[in-house]
């Protein structure tokens, strides 16, 4: 017996937190990516639910972060099927490479978190107290729209080395990019830095560092809004295909506006 569907439109937004209209949108671009391989009358095995069950379960796994075994009886199917789902639809969902590199006039913002993984081949003993993941995000400072995710490296490494190995130093064209102080050596803008035997830096620069602050918190925000997926808070093992299956775009393929970037510039900094 099917508990829940995608025909029950008001568990859509409790169990995926996407809208109804955003969630039609998901399941069209599934589709599209996925091609005849997801149809009901292709050849082979037929799916036991249907596209938008498919896509539902999917992204309940992600969101709430629920084992396999507790998914199956929700929506009437076995523990095997949903593992057949998850990995054939979890890629689909996945960050799409964009189809062209930032300009040199936009501003970005780039910095490292830890996602907790059991697996061992991906993670290592990292400042959480847990085996992690340093996963590297690239955004646009102005729309706090995530613009690449790295491939997930050991967490004992620091970000001025996962910033290059990740891949993510590849993907910011020649756009301005602002970090903070972990980055020394990678050719982006980091905050001003007391000099050997100075006390305090001048004005001027604590100014800076105040207006480089404001606008590189805006990381940490994209941040906590990724982490509201769970299965990003405590990956389960065999981490590496889920990390890199699940850097989803949706929900943060929709740009906030946000005012102009007025207080911090290449030349300000």
């Amino acid at each position: 017996m099917q508990i829940v569907a995608a025909q029950r439109r008001e568990l859509i937004e409790v169990f995926t937190g996407f809208r109804p209209f955003q969630f039609q949108r998901l399941v069209r671009a599934v589709h599209r990516e996925g091609g005849r391989a997801l149809d009901p009358d292709r050849p082979g095995r037929p799916w036991a639910l249907t596209l938008e069950d498919r896509v539902l379960l999917v992204a309940m796994y992600c969101r709430a972060n629920l084992t396999m075994r507790q998914l199956a009886p929700l929506f009437g199917i076995s523990p095997a099927a949903v593992g057949r789902i998850i990995s054939r639809h979890g890629p689909l969902l996945a960050l799409a490479p964009g189809r062209r590199k930032p300009g040199r006039h936009q501003v970005l913002i780039v910095d490292g978190t830890l996602v907790p993984t059991r697996d061992r081949t991906v993670s290592a003993s990292s400042k959480n107290c847990r085996y992690s993941a340093n996963l590297q995000v690239l955004i646009e400072a102005e729309t706090r729209l995530v613009l690449a995710v790295g491939r997930p490296l050991p967490g004992n490494r620091n970000d001025c080395t996962a910033f290059a190995e990740s891949g993510v130093k590849d993907s910011r064209g020649s756009a301005t990019v602002l970090v903070d102080g972990g980055y020394q050596g990678t050719g982006v803008l980091m905050p001003h830095r007391r000099k050997a035997g100075q006390d305090r830096l001048p004005d001027w620069k604590e100014r800076h560092n105040a207006s480089h602050r404001q606008v590189r918190a805006r990381v940490e925000h994209a941040f906590a809004r990724m982490k509201n997926w769970k299965i990003l808070r405590d990956c389960p093992p065999q981490g590496r295909r889920r990390l890199l299956g699940h850097q989803r775009r949706r929900p943060h393929a929709q740009p906030r506006p946000r005012p102009s970037l007025t207080t911090t510039s290449r030349d300000s900094l």
